[in-house]
């Protein structure tokens, strides 16, 4: 699936997607946590594929020089209205045009990407960050198989933790932290790591 169809996807549904998930009170508390401790930095940090911007909006409420980013047309007018002291932008992660930053939120934006694309995915990130950047990533846990399955929008990708750390390690990133959640009979099975640019 390309990215276009990705997007056009998402904009299908991005008013269910805004109701079921676009507000900070629906994100659980620990994953906030996890944004707070790695995430309230000196310098720019972007949110890429920032959905409805709400996880942007926490961290500019943190103090965080955050903007969000992402290549759905509806979520990201659907961020300026209800935040609209934040910075949110039309484009794509695939196209970055950042240097030295000093973080990278990537919230569930990698779960459709191909496993054979992510390696240059991640490397791009990198080419982005400043050395010391922190990159936090959320995912779905894959257990012990890296394997696609039909999530509701579009194809999706469940990786095994140690696996997308290895793929982090090749890209120039050095894992610091991981948070893993099991399925909970709502949820598949959750993880997040955080890393930092060599």
């Amino acid at each position: 699936m390309t990215s276009q169809q990705v997007r056009d996807a998402y904009g299908s549904v991005s008013t269910l997607y805004i109701d079921l998930f676009g507000t900070r009170e629906q994100t659980h508390p620990d994953d906030l946590d996890l944004l707070r401790r790695h995430l309230s930095l000196p310098g720019r940090v972007l949110d890429l594929g920032c959905g409805p911007g709400h996880l942007t909006d926490y961290l500019r409420s943190l103090g965080v020089d955050a903007a969000g980013i992402d290549m759905v047309p509806s979520f990201v007018a659907h961020a300026r209205a209800a935040f609209p002291d934040g910075d949110y932008r039309l484009g794509s992660f695939l196209e970055l045009d950042a240097s030295s930053l000093a973080g990278i939120l990537a919230w569930y934006s990698l779960i459709h990407i191909p496993p054979p694309e992510l390696d240059d995915v991640l490397a791009g990130f990198r080419r982005a960050m400043a050395p010391g950047g922190v990159l936090v990533t959320g995912f779905f846990d894959g257990g012990d198989r890296l394997e696609p399955f039909d999530h509701k929008v579009a194809t999706a990708y469940r990786w095994p933790v140690d696996e997308f750390s290895a793929r982090l390690r090749r890209a120039g990133f050095t894992e610091i932290e991981r948070q893993q959640r099991p399925a909970d009979g709502t949820q598949r099975p959750l993880a997040a790591i955080v890393s930092l640019a060599s």
